[in-house]
This record gives C-alpha cells, sequence and structure tokens, in this order.
C-alpha cells in the first residue's frame, strides 16, 4: 500500500482545468479528493469520454484503500498488530494525556478517553481519533503530518495513507 499524494492523484486526471467539478482546477480537486471533500464521479469528463477510461480506471484503484481509511488517513489492522503498544509509546498525544505511557505503563482505564490509542485484549484499538494530530479541520483541510504511530509500528499494523 502506497503513499496517496495530490500530484499522483492529478497526473491521472484530465488535467483539462475545465471546472465542472466546482473546483478551480484539476490539481485543486485532486487534493480535496484526497481530503475526502469531493468525490470521484464531480470530474465529470472522467466519467463521459472514453479517452480517459483507463485513467478512471487507475483512479479508482487507486483510492480504494483511501475508502476504507479513517478520517487521518489512517487504517489499523487489528489482524497485524501483536499487541506491543509502540503505537500509545510513541503518540505525543497520547504521552501528553497519560504520561505513564512514555514509559511503557498502558492507559489507566479513567484516561481512556483523553487518548488515541490502548491496547485491549491483545491489540491496539482506536479510542477517540478526533485527538489525532492528523484530524483535518474541514473547513480549513488543515492537519499535522505526524506518523510516529505508523513509523513506529513494526508489523505494519498502522498504516497512514495521506
Amino acid at each position: 500500500m502506497t503513499k496517496l499524494n495530490a500530484f499522483e492523484v492529478f497526473q491521472l486526471l484530465p488535467k483539462t482545468n475545465c471546472k465542472k467539478c466546482g473546483e478551480s482546477g484539476c490539481m485543486a480537486f485532486a487534493v480535496k479528493l484526497l481530503g475526502r471533500q469531493i468525490e470521484l464521479e464531480k470530474c465529470t469528463p472522467l466519467f463521459e469520454e472514453k479517452a480517459y477510461e483507463k485513467q478512471l480506471k487507475k483512479l479508482q484503484e487507486l483510492l480504494t484503500p483511501l475508502s476504507e481509511a479513517l478520517e487521518t488517513g489512517i487504517i489499523l489492522e487489528e489482524e497485524k498488530c501483536i499487541g506491543c503498544g509502540n503505537c500509545l509509546i510513541v503518540c505525543p498525544v497520547n504521552v501528553a494525556e497519560n504520561p505513564e505511557s512514555s514509559a511503557g505503563i498502558g492507559v489507566a482505564p479513567e484516561k481512556e478517553e483523553n487518548v488515541i490509542y490502548v491496547v485491549k485484549d491483545g491489540k491496539a484499538k482506536i479510542i477517540d481519533l478526533t485527538k489525532c494530530r492528523r484530524y483535518a479541520d474541514t473547513e480549513k483541510l488543515s492537519y499535522a503530518q505526524c506518523r510516529v504511530c505508523e513509523i513506529y509500528c513494526f508489523t505494519e499494523a498502522i498504516k497512514i495513507l495521506i
């Protein structure tokens, strides 16, 4: 699973800047598409013109994993998780809300509502994704590029697509 970026999506769009989608151009459309603020179907030339058939198919394949990801672009595959707790230890939000987690101590039940990750039954679980630094402000489409949970997940149970 590769990281998605707006330029890669843009390359597969018609690049006519026709504005039929309501955006200022194809690059703006690509950015909003990755931010899940617009649907691929809004690019009507892709669906109406035979010349873009191959590009449409590639785009649909490319974007399929994004439809399975959480709002932050995170995919947590619990079947790959071994419960090591690295995500708890390295998450800046977890550590700020539960400093003991930086020492490898799990999250106390009374603090669970303030963190992103916990380990339960030997698997990482996401408790409150809205606390994640990657959680986008949908009006500004801004989010931090934090990736530490993904970087330190050696089983690759956590993936960030965007």
